[in-house]
């Protein structure tokens, strides 16, 4: 389930919204993810119930049927690879009626030439750090807030609220990408839930939690924008699946280390205290590291990139123009 539940990620349809968007390709993003968290949100309400209802092996062919009976056709149906197919350009813009309707060379670095800039790694580090800190808070936050005297169903409550800023965060940040830097994006987000971390490392309780929620969640879902989007932009579109499929990978890796950090760091001293004060000191490397970034490569979707010597150096030396 896991090696096939990774293409319903945001990896192949990102590669699909960039390919149709360009001057809103951020808010595009964003309204995709946000599809995606309101499903997230949605479906364990939906498998509650039918499990109450049917059982649970009934409610597991009900899942896989409505897969199958719903998603599947409106894909098939509906879903085209570029706008190319249908006689336009990104943005919905005409293009001449003699074209052919095929896939053409898409410009940008491959996934090689992209492993080897700076810029590729600056960005699997941040996406690391951000994801490693957030999951790493929200999976234990029900438990640090138990051991303070706060209700489990409030807890709960608090962790839902953490997921709530996530979701509004992937729909401005999206609104933010197109008219804003990224980095410029990037920074209050990470820093905001550094603050939130520490608000938790604090030892508050009460309203303070809920507030701490949703600052660690804004940065997390400010990272699920970010990253096609600036992927998209300095590397083009030549290789954004696989580029980003890599970058993702980085940001799993920090799914699974980051409560690992936080239940060693119970055991070895009793407290979440040490991964806290980590956590806000990986968030706010994360905003620097995001910092360090040059300027964004304009890449023609009709031409040719131009290729130059590649070095660490000098990141983005494939290109055809500065913006």
């Amino acid at each position: 389930m896991g090696v096939v539940g990774s293409a319903t990620s945001p990896v192949p349809y990102s590669k699909v919204i960039s390919r149709w968007f360009d001057r809103q390709r951020g808010l595009a993003l964003g309204l995709a993810l946000v599809g995606s968290s309101m499903g997230s949100a949605a479906m364990p309400s939906l498998a509650q119930a039918l499990i109450s209802s049917v059982g649970w092996r009934s409610t597991y062919v009900l899942l896989g049927l409505l897969a199958m009976g719903i998603t599947l056709p409106v894909v098939g149906l509906f879903l085209t690879e570029t706008p190319q197919l249908v006689g336009l350009l990104p943005d919905g813009e005409a293009r001449a009626a003699t074209a052919a309707k095929k896939f053409e060379p898409e410009p940008g670095l491959s996934s090689r030439e992209a492993r080897y800039t700076a810029t590729f790694w600056v960005l699997v580090s941040a996406a690391f750090l951000i994801s490693a800190s957030f999951v790493g808070c929200l999976i234990n936050l029900v438990p640090l807030l138990t051991d303070r005297g706060v209700s489990a169903q409030s807890a709960a409550l608090a962790t839902s609220v953490g997921m709530g800023g996530a979701l509004l965060a992937r729909a401005g940040t999206g609104y933010l990408l197109d008219r804003f830097f990224v980095a410029h994006v990037a920074v209050p987000f990470f820093c905001g839930s550094a603050l939130g971390i520490l608000l938790l490392w604090s030892g508050v309780a009460g309203g303070l939690a809920f507030v701490a929620a949703v600052l660690v969640g804004l940065g997390q879902g400010a990272e699920f924008d970010m990253l096609p989007y600036a992927i998209s932009r300095y590397f083009g579109l030549r290789a954004l699946g696989e580029i980003y499929g890599y970058t993702f990978a980085a940001v799993t890796l920090g799914a699974a280390v980051g409560p690992l950090v936080m239940g060693v760091s119970f055991d070895a001293t009793g407290s979440y205290s040490l991964a806290l004060i980590s956590f806000a000191v990986a968030s706010v490397t994360a905003a620097g590291l995001m910092l360090g970034l040059g300027p964004y490569r304009v890449w023609e979707p009709t031409a040719e990139p131009v290729v130059a010597a590649i070095s660490e150096a000098s990141p983005m030396t494939i290109s055809l123009r500065e913006e």
